[in-house]
């Protein structure tokens, strides 16, 4: 998922719609989706309708983001579940366009577009502020045993989506300086250094969404990018985990709940959106596919 250009669609329901149908009118176009070359599709499903339509695919504790996360100061983070997620990537702004466009086109029977955000990879995968984006990723080596559900369990090489659409003050960020900002972010600008645990302030981003169990950090795998206008820009969070509780303490973290410290970084940057989302794997959601129909008519 390395491409330049992004697309992210977020989908409700159409009142005469169901759960089963728009899996089933996503699994095809996904199965059509992987023989185009230069295009990556991502299906992630609203976590009440995957499990209802496919138990047995289904990790048993899935929650969603239907109530808001408030802080004890009063910073929220906004709940915006939706029933469909789709990421559409690839090498050019126009190829995503004209891909994003087919599948909506596609899905306009079944769902109604909710969200629609164009982003791209920006400085060499640095976020809008200049800081470099990931840093704390695992290796590729190691981050499927991080985003994706081992075998044999439910929901198996499946993964759980936390995806937010952040607004960020730039002005405000830049009208401080580069040592502030480091401390802000809890990283040096330049390398992307983390600040030695003695020196790290206990509000930095690197301290607040940090989450330990036992002494041991329990890694997210982020695949963020940037989005927007010169007047209204920001970051698209997207964090993959075989752990969705993980993904919730991150966020309470950042908002201060556990011990009323709130991550610095939210004096300059807005949530506008948040959403969990189930990512079935491609055997899981061929299932719902007619690929999958035809062959078992065929036998």
């Amino acid at each position: 998922m390395g491409a330049p250009a992004h697309s992210y669609l977020e989908f409700e329901i159409v009142p005469t719609g169901s759960g089963l149908e728009l899996v089933k009118a996503i699994a095809n176009i996904a199965m059509l989706q992987s023989t185009v070359s230069g295009l990556n599709l991502v299906v992630g499903v609203r976590p009440s309708i995957w499990s209802s339509i496919a138990p047995a695919d289904s990790p048993s504790e899935l929650f969603e983001f239907i109530e808001p996360i408030a802080g004890p100061d009063g910073f929220v983070m906004p709940a915006t579940q939706r029933d469909l997620w789709l990421w559409i990537s690839g090498p050019s702004v126009g190829q995503v366009f004209d891909g994003s466009s087919r599948i909506l086109e596609n899905l306009s029977r079944h769902a109604v577009l909710a969200e629609d955000i164009s982003a791209w990879s920006y400085q060499n995968n640095r976020d809008l502020t200049g800081f470099i984006d990931g840093s704390a990723n695992p290796s590729l080596l190691e981050a499927p045993d991080v985003a994706l559900i081992p075998p044999n369990a439910p929901g198996e090489y499946g993964s759980i989506l936390l995806f937010q659409k952040w607004r960020h003050d730039l002005k405000s960020f830049g009208e401080l300086s580069v040592e502030e900002q480091e401390k802000v972010i809890g990283r040096t600008k330049k390398t992307s250094e983390e600040i030695p645990e003695n020196d790290l302030p206990v509000n930095s981003h690197v301290a607040r969404t940090t989450v330990t169990e036992g002494g041991d950090e329990l890694p997210i795998f982020r695949r963020n990018t940037s989005y927007g206008t010169t007047s209204n820009h920001g970051t698209v969070f997207v964090g993959f985990s075989n752990d969705q509780d993980r993904l919730h303490e991150m966020l309470n973290r950042m908002t201060g709940i556990p011990d009323g410290i709130r991550d610095a970084l939210t004096r300059y940057t807005t949530p506008l959106t948040g959403s969990y989302y189930f990512i079935p794997s491609i055997t899981s959601l061929r299932k719902f596919s007619d690929e999958t129909e035809f062959m078992i008519a065929k036998r």
